[in-house]
């Protein structure tokens, strides 16, 4: 579990590709500080592994599912990455719960700038953008942030110089590719909500309407 409080900027320094998969090795500094093997670093919001840690760097394996749902079907050598180690029991919540299972990719569609602030757009597909709310929450590349409007297509959050400089959307333009991760309890809601309306391969799909009736609500 994290909480979308960018530690540093990382660096990836290698990447092995597999059939379908990816070995990367990152190089950090401040999340050596207590990094074991075995232990949880979200890499641009995404939940790995650290399998060998040693001289700085550490190596994480990227499942095919990852790939497919994230920016790492783009990921290069050299490249600049948010890291941010797992939330420890005692440590301040600066940000909001968030698993490091990202949810799809957006693309950043317009960048301006009002006073201190700018302000990010991102284009994401319909699977993200239903929950995606007025005020709630959402990760961006690892970052927890506040959105501050939405359409039926797009979101845009509003960025404080201290985070553009401190993470990787200090150097994000139009047209850049981000890895997204809604609220948590939002998807818990909405599947509890829609429990035994949604088909399995042994149970037939009902309306909301008659999962209503039949617990006794109408």
């Amino acid at each position: 579990m994290f909480t979308g409080i960018v530690e540093e900027i990382g660096r990836v320094e290698s990447i092995k590709k597999g059939p379908k998969s990816l070995a990367i090795t990152i190089r950090g500094n401040k999340i050596f500080s207590d990094l074991k093997i075995g232990d949880s670093v979200a890499v641009n919001g995404v939940c790995l592994t650290a399998t060998t840690i040693g001289n700085g760097v550490f190596t994480a394996d990227v499942m095919p599912e990852s790939i497919k749902m994230t920016t790492f079907t783009n990921l290069k050598v050299h490249q600049p990455v948010n890291l941010e180690r797992a939330m420890l029991a005692n440590g301040r919540f600066g940000g909001h719960i968030v698993a490091g299972h990202v949810d799809g990719t957006g693309r950043i569609i317009n960048r301006e700038q009002t006073d201190n602030a700018i302000i990010f757009t991102v284009e994401a597909p319909k699977s993200v953008m239903d929950y995606v709310i007025y005020k709630g929450s959402i990760t961006i590349d690892g970052i927890s942030l506040t959105i501050m409007r939405r359409t039926d297509s797009s979101f845009s959050v509003s960025i404080i110089p201290h985070t553009l400089g401190e993470t990787i959307l200090g150097s994000a333009h139009i047209g850049t590719e981000v890895n997204l991760e809604t609220d948590i309890a939002g998807r818990y809601i909405r599947h509890f909500m829609n429990l035994g309306s949604e088909p399995t391969e042994n149970k037939p799909k009902k309306s909301m309407q008659s999962l209503l009736v039949e617990n006794g609500f109408i």
